[in-house]
């Protein structure tokens, strides 16, 4: 029931000014290496709209983002007749929404104009369709494609075989995507072929740039074409053995079935239980968006040994490699998810990630298909110290991800995409000046990952060399400013950059002001609360973050950017959950012993900012890391600090959860008094015993815990001593 309730289209209806999720509505197997999207429109990324009624075929994705672009991208189109020509305009055709299928694991979709209806289930490295036709003359399937394709058809066995190249963004210009396709019904060859200009070409091949390839079968059995696809970034023979392996033997009924159990083992999990049946499609909605990114980047040789495409010398190379995903964002919630619940998974992403460090030299930052370099900072030292501290990295792998953080956080690379930016004189500072984009973003990131490193080299039993890590992440002291409070860019003299105006957005601070951007001091809000000179100004600073209009100016960027449109579109104050820097904003009223702030205002975000529709949520979703900010304050507690093996304790929205543990066990919670005025949580029982601190430790949920929380009406209040509040290097041994 879960799986079926889901409709992938949630958070898909944006634009280029205004996001309420930046999704697509991805039919795919958790981390495949395709996914298949409906196209609505072609004209830019935003290549999918819910309210749009045209149906252009079929995508072949690999775009992680509308910002980001596609990769190896084509487009399927089943079509009748004779009226068309070359181009996706003339050949498109109405559909009716609101009678689509878009599940995870299904599409199905009729179209109008010829009244085809095409169903879609998909497998690891391809997809079978079913295409139903009418009966009308000339039943055809036309594959297009931007930038050089090449197509070969073999009639007497109704294959097709062939390549597309095209990217957004990639270090090897001719990196190809292989395709092998079959299909069930014989070929008309007198109308398989081309357009050139307004003549139609008959043709078994096809070569060329920005061409369309269109097939005609002869007489049909009930109608109906089966096509197995099969995807390869190696070769054709490579995707013809993933054809073999995938697709040869099953029906497109048993693969449906096969693809629908592959999530249903994710999905199923975590149960949820509550009257609101709205909130439990929403999570599951925002769990499934969670296991789309990474996507599988590599394949399996005859004997079953992983090899992959190395776009950085352009040939095969041996391992595991993952793509599509921005560290930036996904670390903050989507790796502590597969932490709990998909470690196995977690840590085969984790080898793809030292694949990455052995081709480049340097841990990943942003990878669509390689290296894009994009954000602040290197926030996958926090996916790997996460891992760490879990258990979940061995000890072989340790000292080469060590060996790894230590190079990025020590030598400045040539490349910008790579490594730390103003590494050199962060070293030399213990802060990165001003001259650099974004240094305050820059600045707090490293003194974070600094704090990775320290947990790192502290489990390989290095004292001194987490010492010093340990020391360099009080960094983000040097550009803390008493008068304001926040966090300011310094130049080289140590001066602050004059005519400072706390809503500015832009130059020194990422997709925000400093407001959203001075409180990212994951490691140390004990540290931070003390430069505020006392737990009451610091509680204080952030209910005025909280309680302010969500009023913003353009300097840094010289324009309203969609993020600024979102902050201002809900009244949240400076609260801006529509970006990943605000996700742990609301959990800091822990810190100084204020839970109930924290309660309230987690139940209203995700009450109220968040749904299972078209407009599911209040910013770019990202990889699943804004789903995954709802799925974590869902439960009741929050990773605020990955790298800690803590969680943030907040108020959950469900009566009943049972986490299903990979060890067995199950973590269970229970929530009294469960009702819309109920903001506050007055008492907590873990394991049957009243608990007191103000979060959990991973070992205590993987022992599988009993949660049991009561809510009530209005607040309670209670002195927390310093062993009863989250982690902070400046107070803990």
């Amino acid at each position: 029931m879960m799986l079926e309730s889901i409709d992938t289209r949630q958070g898909t209806h944006n634009s280029h000014s205004f996001s309420n999720g930046n999704t697509l509505p991805y039919t795919s197997l958790p981390f495949g290496m395709n996914h298949y999207v409906p196209q609505t429109n072609h004209e830019s990324s935003w290549f999918f709209n819910p309210l749009h009624r045209t149906f252009q075929g079929i995508r072949i994705s690999h775009q992680p983002s509308p910002w980001m672009g596609d990769f190896a991208h084509i487009l399927m189109t089943p079509v009748t007749g004779t009226y068309l020509k070359g181009d996706v305009f003339s050949y498109q055709s109405s559909y009716r929404p609101e009678e689509a299928i878009f599940q995870p694991h299904y599409l199905k979709i009729k179209q109008q104009r010829y009244q085809i209806t095409t169903e879609l289930t998909p497998t690891e490295r391809g997809a079978s369709l079913k295409l139903t036709y009418p009966q009308k003359d000339d039943p055809g399937f036309i594959l297009q494609a931007p930038g050089k394709s090449s197509y070969q058809l073999d009639v007497e066995t109704s294959t097709l075989t062939g390549f597309i190249s095209n990217f957004s963004g990639c270090l090897d210009e001719h990196f190809k995507l292989y395709f092998t396709m079959t299909f069930d019904a014989s070929i008309d060859l007198a109308k398989t072929g081309y357009f050139n200009g307004d003549d139609f070409i008959s043709a078994t091949e096809l070569n060329g740039q920005d061409q369309a390839f269109i097939l005609r079968f002869l007489t049909l059995s009930n109608q109906q074409v089966s096509i197995k696809l099969a995807t390869s970034y190696i070769s054709i023979e490579q995707a013809q053995l993933n054809y073999q392996r995938e697709l040869a033997e099953h029906s497109f009924a048993a693969l449906k079935t096969l693809a629908a159990d592959r999530w249903t083992h994710y999905l199923s999990k975590i149960e949820v239980q509550s009257s609101n049946q709205e909130q439990v499609k929403t999570f599951y909605t925002c769990l499934y968006r969670m296991f789309l990114f990474p996507q599988k980047f590599y394949e399996l040789t005859l004997d079953n040994q992983p090899i992959h495409y190395n776009t950085t010398t352009k040939k095969v190379a041996n391992g595991i490699l993952y793509t599509n995903n921005g560290f930036w964002d996904t670390y903050k919630t989507v790796y502590p998810l597969y932490s709990l619940i998909a470690p196995t998974e977690y840590q085969e992403i984790l080898e793809g990630l030292l694949t990455s460090y052995r081709e480049t030299g340097y841990l990943p930052k942003w990878l669509s298909p390689d290296e894009r370099g994009l954000m602040p900072g290197t926030l996958v030292d926090a996916v790997i110290a996460d891992a760490a501290v879990k258990g979940l990295v061995n000890q072989v792998q340790l000292e080469e991800f060590l060996s790894a953080m230590l190079h990025a956080a020590t030598t400045q690379s040539n490349d910008p995409n790579y490594g730390r930016r103003g590494t050199t004189d962060y070293l030399k500072y213990g802060y990165v000046p001003l001259d650099h984009h974004e240094s305050v973003n820059h600045t707090l990131d490293y003194a974070y990952s600094d704090f990775c490193i320290s947990q790192v080299a502290d489990l390989l039993g290095k004292t001194e060399l987490a010492k010093t890590y340990r020391s360099n992440a009080l960094n983000y002291q040097n550009l803390f400013d008493p008068a304001s409070g926040l966090m300011r860019a310094k130049n080289t003299k140590g001066e602050f950059r004059p005519h400072f105006n706390d809503l500015n957005w832009g130059l020194d601070y990422a997709e925000g002001s400093a407001w959203q951007n001075s409180f990212a001091v994951y490691q140390d809000f004990a540290g931070l609360i003390k430069l505020y000179g006392s737990k009451e100004a610091f509680f204080k600073k952030i209910t005025d973050l909280c309680n302010q209009p969500p009023e913003f100016d353009v300097l840094g960027y010289g324009f309203e950017i969609h993020e600024m449109s979102e902050m201002a579109a809900v009244d949240y104050g400076q609260l801006a959950l529509s970006n990943q820097p605000s996700f742990h904003l609301p959990y800091l009223f822990n810190y100084v012993g204020q839970p109930a702030s924290t309660q309230v205002v987690v139940k209203q975000l995700m009450t109220r900012l968040f749904n299972s529709g078209f407009d599911g949520f209040p910013g770019d979703e990202d990889n699943g890391s804004m789903s995954g900010w709802f799925v974590f304050s869902a439960l009741g507690f929050y990773p605020v600090t990955p790298g800690s093996g803590e969680y943030v304790l907040g108020i959950p929205l469900f009566d009943s959860v049972k986490i299903h543990l990979p060890n067995g066990k199950a973590l269970t919670i229970e929530t009294d008094n469960n009702v819309p005025q109920a903001n506050f949580v007055a008492n907590l029982k873990v394991n049957q015993q009243d608990y007191r601190p103000l979060f959990l430790t991973h070992p205590t949920l993987l022992e599988g815990a009993s949660l049991h929380f009561t809510l009530g009406l209005a607040p309670t209040y209670h002195d927390y001593s310093t062993k009863e509040v989250p982690f902070s290097i400046s107070e803990s041994n």
